[in-house]
Order: structure tokens, then C-alpha cells, then sequence
């Protein structure tokens, strides 16, 4: 009998999927966010999840050199959801994470999509990964009527 086997709690449900590095990339992943998170019943809002998405795949095209695949991940927890864009460049995201960065330039056609994600998100960051890094976003769960 495997007795620890039968106490160990499910592994949440995931999405992993390998996106092309070009900015086709965006719309696909959009609408794969949406479709994940119907599909593993999160209570996350759905068009948060899919505007920051699109926010984390165009930076990852954007600054990443070469044609190595982006990878998605999508993850139900028991508070919401968690997002999460791989690339292969190691640098960190810019001013994700640091409060002080300041408001972008309203005349600057680039410079929100860091904004929105520290803002809409309930948390954000980064990470290595041995390919590169990980920039993620949590949402938190709604309640649903």
C-alpha cells in the first residue's frame, strides 16, 4: 500500500504551451488564456488575464533575440491563477517589480505594459530558469453568481 501516495494533495491543473517568437504570438496567446482558464474552471478575470498576458508575450518578442519559442503556462491555484511567460533572455523585466520606477512617458508609445501588470495583477515578478527567465502575474479568484 502506498500509504503517503494516497494523502498528498492533487497538483493544481495547467496549461504549458510553446509559442513561435514573432508577434503573431499575442492574439494566440490571448485566446489560449481565456480557453485555459475556462477550461481548468478558474474564477480569475478572464480579460485581466488575457490583457497581461498579451502585455508578458509582446515584451518576450520584443527583447528577446534569436527564434527560441516563448513558452505559456497557465496555472489554477486555490486563490486564483497564476501566468507565466518564459524567454530565453536572463535579464530582468525592467521596473516590474520596483514601485519607484515612476509613471511612463504619456508621449512614449512603449512603456505601460510593465505599469499594467504591477497594477492590475494581485502580484508579479520574476525568476531564472535555466533557459532564461520566468515573468509571471497571480489574479486573484472572483466569486461567481
Amino acid at each position: 500500500m502506498n500509504g503517503p501516495a494516497l494523502h498528498e494533495p492533487p497538483s493544481p491543473a495547467s496549461w504549458r504551451i510553446a509559442l513561435p517568437h514573432t508577434t503573431a504570438a499575442v492574439p494566440v496567446a490571448r485566446a489560449l488564456v481565456r480557453t485555459a482558464l475556462t477550461d481548468i474552471e478558474s474564477s480569475a478575470d478572464t480579460d485581466t488575464a488575457e490583457l497581461l498576458t498579451a502585455e508578458l508575450v509582446a515584451n518576450a518578442v520584443e527583447h528577446t533575440a534569436g527564434q527560441d519559442p516563448i513558452e505559456l503556462v497557465i496555472e489554477l491555484l486555490p486563490t486564483g491563477c497564476q501566468v507565466e511567460v518564459h524567454d530565453s533572455n536572463p535579464l530582468p523585466p525592467g521596473d516590474l517589480t520596483d514601485p519607484l520606477a515612476g509613471e511612463p512617458d504619456p508621449w512614449q508609445e512603449h512603456g505601460r505594459g510593465l505599469l499594467l501588470i504591477r497594477t492590475l495583477s494581485s502580484s508579479c515578478g520574476h525568476r531564472p530558469t535555466e533557459s532564461g527567465k520566468a515573468v509571471w502575474f497571480t489574479l486573484p479568484g472572483t466569486h461567481r453568481h
